[in-house]
C-alpha cells in the first residue's frame, strides 16, 4: 500500500486533494475499484477515470475533479511506466541451482545467480551476479552473461555470445545460431562457416522467438538499450545501434548497419549490406532496398521518403477516374469530323 503523497514523490509530481489517501492497486478506469489508482493521458480518458470507482487519477493535463484526488506529473504515460512496478513488482528468484541443472565444472557462476530447472551450462561459461535463468535454458561454451540479466523459459544461447548487464531475453529466443551463408560451388550450395559471435550490450530486451545469427567472422551487435519485439530475425554481421525499437516480424539481412534511435515498425524488411542512419523511422510493411540517411520517415516497398510515398498513394487513388476520363477523350478523338452543310448554287 502507498499513499498518494508517496506516489507523487516517486514520480516528482504533486497531489491535488488528499495526500494521505491510501492506494492499494493500479487499474484501468473500466476495472478500477475503491483504493485503486488509474491514469489518464487525455480528456476522453480523464472523463472515464472521473466516472470510475478509482480513488485517484494520475494525469499530466490541467484537469481537476471535485470527487477525485489527482496526482499531476509531467508525463502521464511515463508516470504509468514508473509507478506500475511499485504495485506489481517482478518475481524474485532465490540464488542457487536447481538439482536438475547440468553445469560444466569449468563454468563460473556467481553465487547470487538463479539457475532454474533443466538448464544446461557449457564449459567456460560465465554467469554474473543476480542473473536469472528461469528454466530450460541452454548456455553454450564460453558464453558471458552480465549482472542482473534475465533469461525466460527455453532461451538458447550459442557459444561465444556476450550478453551485457540487465538484458532480458524472452521465451524461445535463439541467440547465436549460424548465419545464412552459402556459396554456389559445382552445382551445390557450399556452407560458409559462421565463426563470429553475437554481442548484446547493456539494457537490451529481446522478445519471444527472436533469432539473432552469429557473424560469419566478426560479431553481430545489438546496441545498448535497444528493444526488439517478438518474431524478429537479425542476420549475420548486422550492427543495430543504441536505443532502437524493432517491432514484430522485422527481418534485417546480413551486414546491414543501423544507426542509433531508429525505429523499424512491424514487418519491415531490410536488404543486406545497407546503411540506415540515426533517428530514422521506417513505417510498417516497408521494404528498404537502398541506404537511408539520418532522420526522416520512410514508407512503402521500395521504401521512399514518406511525403513522396503518400503523394504516390493519393495519385493511385485517383487513377481509375483518370483512366475513365482518358478513355472518354480517346473516344471523342476517334469520331469523324463533323460534315459541313452543302451549299446550294
Amino acid at each position: 500500500m502507498f499513499t498518494t503523497a508517496q506516489i507523487a514523490k516517486e514520480l516528482d509530481g504533486e497531489v491535488i486533494g488528499d495526500s494521505a489517501l491510501p492506494l492499494t492497486g493500479f487499474a484501468p478506469a473500466t476495472a478500477a475499484r475503491a483504493g485503486d489508482l488509474t491514469f489518464a493521458e487525455n480528456e476522453t480518458f480523464f472523463l472515464k477515470a472521473e466516472q470510475s470507482a478509482a480513488s485517484a487519477i494520475l494525469i499530466d493535463g490541467p484537469f481537476t475533479s471535485p470527487g477525485k484526488t489527482i496526482i499531476r506529473v509531467a508525463n502521464a504515460r511515463i508516470g504509468f511506466a514508473r509507478v506500475l512496478p511499485l504495485f506489481f513488482p517482478e518475481r524474485v528468484f532465490a540464488p542457487g541451482q536447481h538439482p536438475s541443472a547440468v553445469v560444466d565444472p569449468t563454468a563460473q557462476i556467481d553465487p547470487t545467480a538463479h539457475i532454474g530447472p533443466h538448464c544446461v551450462i557449457a564449459e567456460k561459461a560465465k554467469i554474473g551476479a543476480g542473473v536469472v535463468l528461469q528454466g530450460g535454458n541452454h548456455i553454450g561454451r564460453s558464453v558471458i552473461i552480465g549482472a542482473n540479466s534475465r533469461l525466460f523459459l527455453n532461451v538458447v544461447i550459442y557459444g561465444q555470445t556476450q550478453i551485457g548487464q540487465r538484458v532480458r531475453i524472452h521465451a524461445g529466443a535463439v541467440i547465436g545460431s549460424d548465419g545464412f551463408g552459402y556459396v554456389f560451388d559445382n552445382g551445390v550450395h557450399r556452407k560458409v562457416p559462421q565463426v563470429g559471435q553475437v554481442i548484446l550490450q547493456d539494457d537490451v530486451e529481446i522478445g519471444a522467438n527472436v533469432t539473432i545469427d552469429r557473424g560469419a567472422l566478426g560479431p553481430t551487435t545489438i546496441g545498448k538499450g535497444t528493444k526488439i519485439d517478438n518474431l524478429v530475425q537479425i542476420a549475420h554481421n548486422v550492427s543495430l545501434g543504441e536505443h532502437c525499437l524493432v517491432v514484430a516480424q522485422v527481418g534485417v539481412a546480413g551486414s546491414t548497419k543501423i544507426g542509433h534511435y531508429t525505429t523499424l515498425a512491424g514487418q519491415v524488411g531490410i536488404a543486406g549490406h545497407l546503411k540506415i542512419g540515426n533517428k530514422v523511422t521506417i513505417a510498417a510493411q516497408s521494404g528498404v532496398m537502398h541506404d537511408v540517411p539520418d532522420g526522416g520517415k520512410w514508407l512503402g516497398a521500395p521504401a521512399q521518403p514518406d511525403r513522396q510515398a503518400k503523394r504516390q498513394m493519393i495519385a493511385l487513388q485517383h487513377l481509375p477516374e483518370l483512366i475513365r476520363r482518358v478513355s472518354e477523350l480517346e473516344k471523342l478523338a476517334a469520331l469523324p469530323p463533323p460534315t459541313k452543310p452543302s451549299e446550294k448554287g
